[in-house]
C-alpha cells in the first residue's frame, strides 16, 4: 500500500486506532473474560500499548517516507519491514534528532519560505515530520520484534515446595505479520531459589523483597539463558506444546505448568485488506469507514497433566519431566498442539449488523467468541 493513496493510508490508521481503542475498552471491561482472568489482562494490556505506539509512529512516519506496506492478504497488520525499521530507528532516533532542528525553527523556516518564495515548503515539512516521528519514538515502548521477558508474578506451590513465576515477553513473528504475547506459569527446583524464597510452611519468604515486575527470569543465574531461549522458541510456526517442552528440556531447574499465546489478528478492513474476500465485501456496505473493520485473537494454551520424577542412578540421571495434555478429542486443538484454545472477534455494532443482515454472521464467526462495540459499551457472547 503506497503513501499515494492518501485516503486508503488515513482509513486504515483510523481502523486499526479503532480496533485497538476498542480491544483496550474490551479489556478494562469488568464483564469480559478477560478481565475477570486478571493475569491474562494485566499481561496483555503493556503489550496493546506498545502496539498502539507502533502504530502511532508508522503514522507519523508515513510524512516522510515513499510507502508504507501492510500484509493486506494476510494479518492485516504492518508487514514484518516495518517493525526492524522502527525498532533500527528508535536506537538512532537521539543521534538523529540532534541534526535536526528544533520544531520551533522549522515553524519559523516554514514561515519565511512561504513569504519568500510564494510556495508550500514541501522539503522542511518533510523535515518536521522526521522529527515528530523521531520524537514520538522516545516517547514510549514500541513493539519491538522481540521483547524481553519479565517476571509479573512469583509465588510458592505448596504441594511441591518450589517458588514459581509468571513470566511474559513479546515477539511480532516476521513470518505471519502477527504481534504475539506469551506468558509461561513456570516452578523453579534451583536450591538456592527454594531457600532464599520458600519457607519452611511453604509460603513465600516475606523477608525477601522482590520489586515486580522484574526485568528477565526471577532467577538470577538462569535470566540471560532464558532470554536467549524466548528469542529462538517465539515463532508462530512453533506450537505451544513444543516451546513448553523445549522449555522442559533446555532447563533441568524450571518446570513449566502452563504456557499461553495471545495471538493478535487478522484484522480486516474494508476496501484495505484482502484476507477474506467475504468479509471484505460485507464490510464496505458499512456506512461509516472508521466501523468497517474487524479484529480477531486467538488465545492458545498448554498445561502439564503430570511431572513425572527425575531418576537418580549410579550411572546416570535423568531431570524430572512434564507430560502435557493436548485435546486429541478435538482436531483444531490437535492441530495447534494445545490443551484448548479461544478465538475471539471484536466488531463495532455498524460492521456486525451488516453481516447479520447478510446473514453471514454465523459463518464468519463460526466457533468465535464475538465482542460487539456500541459507543463505550461492549457486548460479548452475542
Amino acid at each position: 500500500m503506497k503513501v499515494a493513496a492518501s485516503s486508503a493510508v488515513a482509513q486504515y490508521f483510523a481502523s486499526i486506532h479503532a480496533a485497538l481503542a476498542g480491544l483496550e475498552l474490551f479489556l478494562g471491561d469488568r464483564n469480559s473474560p478477560l478481565y475477570r482472568n486478571t493475569v491474562v489482562g494485566e499481561v496483555i494490556v503493556p503489550y496493546l500499548g506498545r502496539l498502539k505506539a507502533s502504530i502511532d509512529c508508522w503514522e507519523n512516519r508515513i510524512g516522510f517516507v515513499d510507502q508504507f506496506r501492510i500484509s493486506r492478504a494476510e494479518s492485516g497488520f504492518p508487514v514484518f519491514q516495518n517493525v526492524l525499521e522502527l525498532e533500527n530507528d528508535r536506537q538512532t532516533a537521539a543521534k538523529r534528532l540532534a541534526d535536526i532542528p528544533t520544531a520551533d525553527a522549522l515553524r519559523d523556516e516554514m514561515v519565511d519560505f512561504i513569504l519568500r518564495q510564494k510556495a508550500f515548503p514541501e522539503a522542511l515539512q518533510t523535515r518536521m515530520a522526521e522529527r515528530l516521528y523521531l520524537e514520538q519514538i522516545g516517547k514510549g515502548e514500541i513493539f519491538s520484534p522481540f521483547i524481553l521477558p519479565e517476571t509479573i508474578r512469583v509465588a510458592v506451590n505448596s504441594k511441591t515446595m518450589r517458588p514459581y513465576y509468571i513470566v511474559s515477553w513479546g515477539a511480532f513473528d516476521g513470518a505471519n505479520t502477527l504481534p504475539m504475547v506469551y506468558m509461561a506459569t513456570i516452578e523453579d527446583s534451583s536450591e538456592k531459589i527454594v531457600e532464599m524464597l520458600v519457607t519452611e510452611d511453604g509460603k513465600l519468604n516475606p523477608q525477601v523483597e522482590v520489586p515486580l515486575p522484574v526485568g528477565g527470569l526471577l532467577n538470577p543465574d538462569l535470566a540471560s539463558r532464558f532470554d536467549d531461549f524466548a528469542s529462538k522458541n517465539s515463532s508462530y510456526s512453533l506450537t505451544p506444546v513444543t516451546i513448553a517442552t523445549n522449555l522442559d528440556k533446555d532447563f533441568d531447574e524450571l518446570h513449566p505448568k502452563q504456557l499461553r499465546r495471545i495471538v493478535l489478528g487478522p484484522f480486516y478492513s474494508a476496501g484495505i485488506t484482502e484476507n477474506n474476500a467475504r468479509i471484505n465485501d460485507i464490510l464496505s456496505k458499512v456506512r461509516k469507514t472508521e466501523n468497517a473493520w474487524l479484529l480477531t485473537w486467538t488465545v492458545q494454551e498448554v498445561f502439564s497433566k503430570a511431572e513425572r520424577p527425575a531418576k537418580r542412578g549410579f550411572w546416570s540421571s535423568t531431570p524430572a519431566q512434564e507430560e502435557f495434555h493436548i485435546d486429541t478429542a478435538n482436531l483444531e486443538a490437535a492441530r495447534m498442539g494445545v490443551s484448548s484454545y479461544e478465538k475471539h472477534a471484536l466488531v463495532p455494532h455498524d460492521a456486525y449488523q451488516a453481516l447479520y443482515a447478510a446473514g453471514e454472521a454465523e459463518q464468519v464467526f463460526g466457533d468465535y467468541k464475538v465482542h460487539v462495540i456500541s459507543g463505550n459499551q461492549v457486548v460479548s457472547e452475542v
